[in-house]
């Protein structure tokens, strides 16, 4: 029992110290950092801002939670235009307050950043935290003011780009069915194109295809040509001559007799 006794004794002292070291440590880390914080802070009133920042980063290692630390760590940052940076400082600056004091800096100076950055809307919720912190601050009310002004006028821009996509896509659709119908159109004329050519691609006589029945026709009954005489001419005209050569005969025939002498039944 009393040794039981003795090592639970040695062990909350044991847990005692441990606890106590800790405390001494954290405020050892507490005064280093707050001791890094005032040199940022003399360096940055003579406007020696990257020393500052130097110091102000040595206080963040020494004291990650250190809300001082980060809030004019971040502010250095805000001054060379670094946004980015400077939001990120001004939130763990927040997220590690403890006081409605540093967390309503913290807040008001997001809302100041997100504005730089035109993110308006999310402006509208940091400066209401600062507000819900120090509800007489002025400033951070009439900050608020601009940001929701700000917020309804990229509310209306982004309808406005809406609308115009929405344009731009439905004349998009238009011009597509357009082209497809175009496209549809030569197809059709290309085939149309095809079917009048043979197989080697040579267009067709369609003439030829035309009254193909009546080939045989043609062929007993051939078409007289210009300046030819029909069949029927020729017999007539065959006719005519051997009419005319008979008469010729005829008539020759006549003149031989009449040059005849003619015999008498007494001879000289």
């Amino acid at each position: 029992m009393r040794t039981l006794l003795f090592i639970l004794l040695t062990f909350s002292t044991f847990l005692s110290f441990a606890q106590e070291d800790k405390e001494e440590e954290k405020l050892l880390a507490t005064k280093k950092a707050n001791n890094y914080v005032y040199e940022g802070n003399e360096l940055a009133t003579s406007e020696q801002f990257v020393p500052a920042e130097k110091e102000y980063r040595k206080a963040m290692s020494a004291q990650p939670s250190n809300v001082a630390g980060a809030y004019n760590l971040a502010t250095s940052y805000y001054k060379k235009n670094n946004y980015e940076e400077a939001l990120y400082r001004y939130q763990q600056a927040a997220k590690n307050a403890t006081t409605k004091t540093e967390k309503h800096k913290a807040f008001h100076n997001i809302g100041t950043v997100l504005m730089q950055n035109k993110q308006c809307k999310e402006a509208v919720e940091a400066f209401k935290n600062a507000l819900r912190n120090d509800p007489t601050d002025d400033e951070t009310r009439y900050n608020l003011g601009l940001a929701k002004e700000c917020a309804e006028q990229q509310k209306d821009d982004q309808k406005d780009d809406d609308k115009d996509k929405d344009k731009d896509k439905k004349d998009e659709n238009k011009d597509d069915q357009k082209d497809k119908k175009d496209e549809n159109k030569d197809n059709q004329d290309k085939k149309e194109g095809d079917d009048k050519k043979d197989d080697k691609g040579n267009p067709k006589d369609e003439k030829k295809d035309e009254g193909k029945g009546d080939d045989k026709k043609e062929q007993k009954q051939p078409q007289q040509q210009p300046g030819q005489l029909s069949p029927q001419q020729i017999k007539n005209l065959l006719e005519a001559m051997n009419n005319q050569e008979q008469r010729t005969q005829e008539k020759i025939n006549a003149e031989k007799q009449k040059g005849v002498k003619i015999k008498t039944d007494k001879d000289w």
